[in-house]
């Protein structure tokens, strides 16, 4: 397996990849660390029931990875990690995660961390109280994480319809929204206020049926959630949805929305392409905390979110206009530009090393 590792590690340009164990608290963990050439490394804590550890190290690859493009295509002076935490019946929640803070307050500010799937404001308090390099969840933090990610992808949305149609015009589109969690009910607020007709699949009924009601959305059986015929699919849960099965079943002429590694693969952003259908790369679209934050952490600064949801709008644009005009996927066009960025940051670090010879 470390050989395989390594082998993964040379070939993405990863610099770092970690296993965390803690026997007090059966913590099991895996961070990724992949480049820091444009500065420090931001990425989330992952809180999941994965399968085996093979898993939750392809998933903490992946997702670093993506953040590293990320950071690249937001102009942000930062580089990408995540960090995968293993769920298990018997983990000790708050334990596990004092031990990360612990982890995180070593590397000295290499890493700073802050929410994901299955890591909330609890966890958080926890990690605080042993890192100053996390996310606080109450007002000392950046806020509005979510609702910044919310409003990038609403502008991601609007700029792949004036890519196809010249226009938005919210009334007559229907967009499927997956997912009703923090940003999923956040994007449907903000395409029910814009006029346009919202679709929504939730698997938990109880929030399905809350959200649903409080924002008069149109619910569907999370079962048939890519069979409706729409203007844009909304995906806002869980990564890898769009594999050779979802994709023969897709009717929407977009997708775009705020999960992370939507694609299973590379290739099926690529078969997306082919079937004439617009894939704004969620690495792009989806970087609206990621701005929150990382200006908080570096600058002071809380970037309001009507200036982040014009900053994704922008480069979400700039990404579909060259893919347009190079007749490429978008996603292949938003890795090159990413790596791009990170190759000229690579020479600046060569320079300086030669000036200190």
């Amino acid at each position: 397996m470390s050989i395989h590792l390594l082998d993964a590690m040379a070939r993405e340009g990863f610099e770092e990849v970690t296993a965390i164990h803690d026997s007090r608290s059966g913590l099991r963990a895996f961070l990724g660390i992949h480049d820091t050439s444009r500065g420090p490394a931001f990425g989330g804590i992952r809180r999941f029931a994965y399968r085996s550890e093979r898993e939750a190290l392809r998933d903490c690859l992946r997702l670093s990875r993506a953040m590293t493009y990320k950071c690249a295509l937001a102009d942000l002076p930062a580089g990408g990690a995540k960090l995968v935490l293993i769920d298990r019946p018997d983990l000790e929640l708050e334990a596990a995660f004092e031990h990360l803070g612990r982890c995180i307050q070593r590397m000295g500010g290499r890493l700073f961390t802050g929410p994901d799937l299955g890591t909330g404001d609890a966890e958080l308090a926890a990690l605080a109280r042993f890192t100053t390099y996390v996310t606080d969840p109450g007002p000392a933090g950046p806020g509005e994480l979510a609702e910044s990610t919310a409003a990038g992808v609403c502008a991601g949305i609007e700029a792949a319809l004036i890519q196809l149609d010249g226009e938005a015009d919210w009334p007559r589109r229907t967009l499927v929204v997956q997912g009703l969690g923090e940003v999923g009910s956040r994007v449907a607020r903000r395409l029910v206020q814009s006029g346009a007709r919202v679709l929504a699949a939730e698997i938990d009924a109880g929030k399905a049926e809350r959200v649903g009601y409080e924002l008069g959305l149109e619910r569907i059986d999370p079962a048939s959630e890519y069979d409706p015929p729409c203007d844009v699919f909304v995906p806002c849960a869980m990564g890898g949805i769009l594999h050779d099965l979802t994709l023969t079943r897709l009717r929407c002429r977009i997708i775009a929305g705020g999960a992370n590694n939507v694609l299973a693969r590379a290739l099926h952003g690529d078969r997306l392409h082919q079937r004439g259908i617009l894939y704004v790369p969620d690495f792009v679209i989806n970087a609206g905390a990621l701005i929150r934050g990382a200006t908080f952490h570096l600058q002071g600064v809380r970037e309001s979110v009507a200036t982040i949801e014009a900053r994704v709008g922008r480069s979400v644009a700039r990404i579909l206009s060259l893919a347009a005009l190079e007749q490429l996927p978008p996603a292949r066009v938003a890795v090159r530009e990413a790596e791009r960025q990170l190759d000229l940051a690579h020479v600046g670090e060569g320079e300086e090393d030669e000036d200190t010879l």
